[in-house]
Order: C-alpha cells, then structure tokens, then sequence
C-alpha cells in the first residue's frame, strides 16, 4: 500500500473522529468506506471530494479497485450494519436520497454523502476545517435529528389495536402486511390479538413472545417465522399468515417448516397465504398445499380454501 493511500486512510480516521463517530466506527473499514463514499481516489485531494450513489456491493467493490482491500462478500452485511448503518444514524450520510421510498431490502439501496458533510470534508487539510468544523458539530445534531423524521415519515403505520399503532418499513410487502392485520383479521379472526409482524428493516418487527410462551410455543430464533401471527381466543386458534410479495406462499415445505416451528403450540393452527391480487395467486397455484387457506387483498371479503373437508379451521396434527 503507497504512502499516499496510507496517508488517505489516516486522514479519514481523523476525520470520522472529529465528526464524532463512535470508537466502533473509527476503523480501517469505516475510514474505506468514507473514502469510497467521497470517491476519493489515492491520486485525489479532498478539496476533489464527490458525492456519487453507491450501494453497498460498489462500495466494496470501489474499495478493492483503488485502495486493494479486498473484503469476502460474505462481509457485505458488516460493512452494511457496523459503518453505513451508523453514518446515516449519525446523518453524515444519506439512505436513498434519489428515491426515499424504496423498501428496506431492495437490491437498488443506495448511500450518498451528506451535502453539508461533504462541504466540510473538501476543507479538510486546509485553515477553512479547523474554523468550520465547530459550526459543524453546534448544527450537525439539529440536522441529524432532521433526516431521522425525514427517514421516519416513510414508514406504514399499522392500527393493530384501538389507539395503538406499529410503524414497518416501506414498501410492497409491508403494505400487504398492514392489509392482512386491518382488513383480513377483522373480517376472518375478529377480535385477535396480534403476536407477531415481521418487517423487511427489523426481523422481529412486533412479537409477543410472552403471549406465544403461554400458547406453549418457545421460538427458535434461528426459525423463518411466518410474516403475521395472530390468536384468535374465541376459537383457540393460532393463525399463521405467509405474505407473499416476492417469496413463495404455504407450500408443502413451508407447512411442514412452521408446523414444526410451532410445535407445543396448545391452540390448533390455521395456515393461510396471503397475495396482493388473483394475478400474483395464480403463478403459484401449484404450490399452494392443501389443509390451507388464501387470502387476497383486492377481494378482502373473500377466502379461498384449498381444505377440501372444512372451512377456515387448524387440523389435527398428525
């Protein structure tokens, strides 16, 4: 490695600490991806910081061309939750500022240097940093606090009880997900007490999990929970709902994955897929298994059995 890259390296050190990123942050890693962030180039001076859109794939990508570090994929998800994660939170960097909408775990996710961030590091090495940077750090928690509600008036509110509310993260499949808790539980469960909601941004979005215990079933967190869980007191049913936006519906497999994820389970189970439309049902048709019910959006009212014997109701498990 030259002198001028080490030199680039140590120079984004300074920086992430004078911005006051946590000591976690203050590595090799963070200080590349800050590069990377700025397109600084070894054979560029900060005053020719840029601000491109970079995903996290040309992040390392950009990393290993210019600086020769050249982390293993399987490091992806590091680089994402243990530097990018906490330049947004700290708002020195920007979460898809071209289109704030895009759900949480779209491959097109992108990050951009924070405009005023960037301001300041094209003085950095010059008599303009040491005076700017207070003015920074007086306006930089203000501004934080700024792009947080910016960040927060994207999520979907979910009424999942009278005056209670949950917030999920953009997007298709957290769309349907309030679908499914405020249109098909009071029409197929009314009265159900939601246990659990996944969320693209946070696995464990909502969970009752001192609920689930009392129904006899102890989680394995390792387990691919269902999308929506709800108790359904009246008839002692746990209805397992799958929302399928871009994975598959309750197919053979699946039943089998989460009847043995729930076993123990002291109320019958109810398995139920849910689609957005009879468009997006029908290219999965084939797979649906029996024993099962769906439930599509665009005609709440309505349920599909693929039951045979009954209606919407748990089977006995064999």
């Amino acid at each position: 490695m030259s002198s001028i890259t080490n030199d680039h390296i140590k120079a984004a050190l300074q920086i992430l600490a004078s911005l006051g990123l946590p000591r976690a942050q203050q590595n090799e890693r963070s200080a590349l991806c800050l590069l990377a962030l700025v397109n600084l180039t070894p054979e560029k001076s900060w005053g020719q910081a840029e601000n491109p859109l970079l995903g996290i794939t040309p992040i390392m990508d950009w990393i290993r061309d210019h600086y020769n570090k050249d982390y293993a994929p399987n490091t992806r998800e590091t680089v994402r939750r243990q530097t990018m994660h906490q330049f947004v939170a700290a708002g020195i960097a920007l979460y898809n500022p071209d289109h704030p909408e895009r759900p949480v775990n779209s491959p097109k996710a992108v990050y951009q240097i924070e405009p005023n961030t960037l301001s300041l590091i094209r003085s950095f090495g010059t008599a303009q940093w040491r005076s700017r940077l207070p003015e920074y750090l007086a306006e930089h928690e203000t501004l934080a606090k700024r792009y947080a509600r910016e960040r927060e008036q994207t999520l979907i509110p979910v009424e999942i009880a009278p005056g209670q509310q949950i917030n999920l993260s953009p997007g298709e499949h957290s769309e349907l997900i309030r679908l499914i808790i405020e249109e098909f539980a009071p029409r197929f469960a009314p009265g159900s007490i939601l246990v659990y909601a996944g969320d693209t941004g946070d696995k464990w979005g909502y969970f009752d999990a001192a609920l689930l215990a009392e129904l006899g079933v102890l989680v394995d967190f390792h387990g691919k929970m269902p999308d929506v869980v709800f108790y359904f007191a009246a008839k002692n049913w746990l209805i397992l709902v799958e929302s399928v936006t871009s994975h598959g519906p309750v197919d053979g497999k699946r039943h089998a994955e989460l009847s043995k994820l729930f076993t123990g389970s002291k109320a019958g189970l109810v398995y139920v897929t849910a689609f957005n439309n009879r468009t997006i049902m029908g290219r999965y048709l084939n797979e649906i298994a029996w024993e099962t019910d769906v439930w599509v959006a665009d005609s709440p009212s309505h349920l599909i059995h693929f039951n045979g014997e009954r209606f919407l109701g748990p089977y006995p498990r064999v």
